[in-house]
């Protein structure tokens, strides 16, 4: 069996990619995932489900190094269509857990809502470890808690929603130490069960979705920078791989 047979997650596509949240409509959204991100990222990125790349491009005044994949034809054909005319870039396909192709490691890894889709979840670490220096990061993003889980969730093929209990065990199952491990986004988490789960909304609308970022994520981010929250829609964990 392949890695991509333990996968779960539908083929992507322009209107079906869930990496990051809302796209355009999301701007603050997106800022959030980064500001949260970068402070863990050395010198040399591999990132996990880069979908169409946008994500991984922010970090490229700041890396020496940046490989992106994706285990979806149409992603990794987006992907070296954008970063065609960069040697310090490389595409590559392939889905966890597995043997990844890659000659030197690397000293950050980062996976933004990949995990959830996978049911060998901690095996999948394993095949990340193996190509992370030691010492090195592995950053992971997760959607948080099985009460928020609802038709979304599974139209998009996720196995499971995590706690900060859950992600842990699956962390250490690994092998991996971990360094940073939280709920955020707790406005969020509220504003996804009254609208997914109460609501029934089966897909985000984007009109909400642009409320939502314009109201919602700056009042979060205010919050969270003095208090950390006790669920939250995400659980964000940052990994090291022993020394």
């Amino acid at each position: 069996m392949s890695g991509y047979d333990r996968v779960v997650q539908p083929a992507a596509g322009d209107e079906a990619l869930e990496n990051h949240l809302g796209g355009d409509e999301a701007k603050n959204y997106r800022q959030y995932e980064f500001d949260m991100v970068a402070p863990h990222v050395g010198r040399s990125l591999l990132e996990i489900g880069s979908g169409l790349g946008h994500f991984a491009e922010q970090f490229l005044p700041r890396l020496d190094r940046l490989v992106v994949s994706d285990f979806d034809p149409y992603c990794v054909e987006q992907l070296r269509k954008r970063f065609a005319d960069r040697d310090d870039i490389s595409v590559l396909q392939f889905g966890l857990p597995t043997q990844i192709p890659l000659d030197e490691p690397v000293d950050t890894v980062v996976m933004m809502n990949v995990l959830e889709h996978i049911e060998e979840d901690a095996e999948a670490l394993r095949s990340l470890a193996r190509v992370t220096a030691p010492g090195g990061r592995i950053v992971i993003w997760v959607p948080g808690y099985m009460q928020l889980y609802g038709d979304f969730d599974r139209k998009v093929g996720h196995v499971t929603r995590y706690t900060p209990a859950t992600l842990r065990k699956t962390v250490t199952d690994a092998g991996l130490d971990v360094e940073v491990l939280k709920p955020i986004n707790f406005l969020g988490g509220i504003a996804w069960w009254a609208a997914v789960r109460r609501g029934g909304v089966g897909y985000p609308d984007p009109r909400l979705v642009k409320i939502y970022d314009r109201t919602v994520v700056p009042v979060t981010r205010f919050i969270e920078r003095f208090v950390t929250p006790p669920f939250g829609q995400t659980v964000f964990c940052v990994a090291r791989v022993p020394r």
